[in-house]
């Protein structure tokens, strides 16, 4: 799932194929020519990161990310795991706060959705995109939309 939508906001901005790299096989040189990075994990278990991401935190912590816009995006299922909402995205941006990055996309609305709790919630809202294509897919198109529209904003 995450791959699918990672694919569409490539697809959606224009950028190709070859720029989507898989979180467990990430090395310094694929982020260092990036000013912007566009990070997606599923949310696993009782809100786990997804398996390659371990590997992948620990590469991005081996890199200077001080001064590049990273936005999170992930997916989980608010019904089933209705307290551990899309907390991968909260976990990522746990790891990565103190990077000397900016957190872009990081204001999405939690007022759309329903869920009992989730980590990717601080100060009332969202710090990256959360996607639920088990019980809303039919929401999602429009969700991205709004989201990459706020991101380009964000990024000129």
């Amino acid at each position: 799932t995450t791959e699918r939508i990672a694919q569409q906001i490539a697809q959606m901005l224009g950028v190709s194929s070859t720029d989507i790299w898989d979180a467990g096989k990430i090395k310094p040189e694929n982020i260092t020519p990036y000013e912007v990075l566009i990070l997606g994990s599923s949310t696993w278990g009782d809100g786990e990161l997804q398996d390659d991401w371990y590997d992948g935190v620990k590469t991005l912590k081996k890199c200077d990310l001080t001064g590049k816009k990273i936005a999170l995006f992930g997916c989980g299922d608010s019904e089933s795991y209705s307290d551990t909402f899309c907390d991968a995205v909260g976990l990522l941006y746990n790891e990565l706060k103190e990077s000397g990055c900016l957190f872009v996309g990081n204001n999405v609305d939690p007022q759309e959705y329903t869920f009992s709790s989730s980590i990717a919630m601080i100060d009332g809202v969202f710090v990256g995109l959360p996607l639920d294509e088990m019980n809303e897919s039919h929401k999602t198109a429009d969700r991205l939309r709004h989201w990459l529209q706020v991101l380009q904003k964000q990024l000129l």
